[in-house]
């Protein structure tokens, strides 16, 4: 059995001969990493973000990019989505309810819901209950376009009707209970209210038009919460210079629309809209004719008396041969 040389440090315990005889001669080093593996990734230049992931098992929610990264989308719409989203289901997201939870105020919360609504992020509709009250139904997308979950409608208690003792049914017998299938029906939907159009110039001019849209343009300098959008601009405009084509003042229109605005506006251009159109001035009634003025008087050539007539000449009486005509 071959002994490795004293000194060179190699323990021989519990080694074969094939095994002592093939193991290298050579001094025992230790290998040990100069450092710590630092769980920061270095960084691949010297600018930019720098990701430190970590696995979330509870408490997550999944944002896609399309809203993380949307270019149409305000800071304040995107993070009020990313908040939506994490809520569960049933909690209040109202304006009073996201003002008392988040520094920004009622208008800037208002105006990021409806780029939310307008890009298919949420959805906000009013329903009316069995009992006569009125509610607002919010949807959120974490995917614009997916389809709305259905909420059944809301199933009404019935009790069965007694049977009448005789065969012929008095009057005032309860209705018999309604079908299963009217019952899973539900209440229906009331129509749509009919919206008035808004109103137009007769005969537009585009200096009125001109000077709507900068009446219109100018409302946020009165109260910041009219900020209306280039196309609510747009759609309105007609309606300020048809105010304008009935002779109505700049400033009155202006102090009209800007007048006693609720403390809680949510939708601007609609309360606009409504006042443009219940509000619209009648037109101003056109000036009386001038009276005639009557003929004035000259002397007839024949008898030397006055008589009125649009130009000098001879009287009636000298025209027709009349009793005063053979007068010297």
């Amino acid at each position: 059995m071959l002994r490795p040389p004293a000194g060179t440090g190699i323990p021989n315990e519990g080694l074969t001969n094939k095994e002592e005889s093939t193991f290298p001669m050579a001094p025992h080093q230790v290998s040990a990493p100069s450092r710590a593996a630092s769980r920061v990734p270095a960084p691949t230049s010297s600018s930019g973000v720098v990701h430190v992931n970590f696995r979330h098992t509870s408490r997550y929610t999944i944002v896609g990019n399309h809203l993380a990264q949307h270019r149409g989308l305000t800071l304040v719409a995107i993070g009020l989505a990313v908040h939506i989203q994490s809520l569960p289901a049933g909690a209040r997201i109202g304006i009073k309810c996201l003002t008392a939870r988040f520094p920004e105020s009622e208008a800037r919360i208002a105006a990021a819901l409806r780029e939310l609504e307008a890009a298919g992020y949420l959805a906000r509709t009013r329903e009316r209950l069995p009992n006569g009250r009125v509610v607002t139904r919010t949807v959120s997308y974490n995917q614009p376009g997916a389809a709305a979950p259905r909420h059944p409608a809301p199933r009404a208690v019935t009790r069965p009707a007694p049977r009448p003792t005789s065969r012929t049914a008095p009057r005032n017998a309860p209705r018999p209970a309604p079908r299963a299938a009217e019952r899973d029906a539900g209440p229906k939907p009331n129509p749509k209210p009919v919206r008035t159009p808004l109103p137009a110039p007769r005969r537009p001019d585009p200096a009125g038009t001109r000077l709507a849209h900068r009446i219109l343009a100018g409302l946020r300098c009165d109260d910041p919460r009219l900020l209306l959008s280039e196309a609510e601009v747009a759609r309105l405009t007609p309606a300020v210079a048809s105010w304008l084509e009935r002779e109505a003042p700049p400033e009155a229109v202006r102090r009209t629309l800007t007048a006693d605005l609720p403390p809680a506006l949510r939708n601007p251009a609609a309360l606009l809209a409504h006042r443009l159109t219940a509000l619209l001035p009648p037109p101003l009634p056109s000036a009386p004719p001038a009276p005639a003025r009557p003929d004035p008087f000259h002397t007839c050539d024949g008898c030397e008396r006055a008589f009125r007539a649009p130009a000098p000449g001879l009287c009636r009486d000298c025209r027709t041969g009349g009793p005063e005509a053979d007068r010297p």
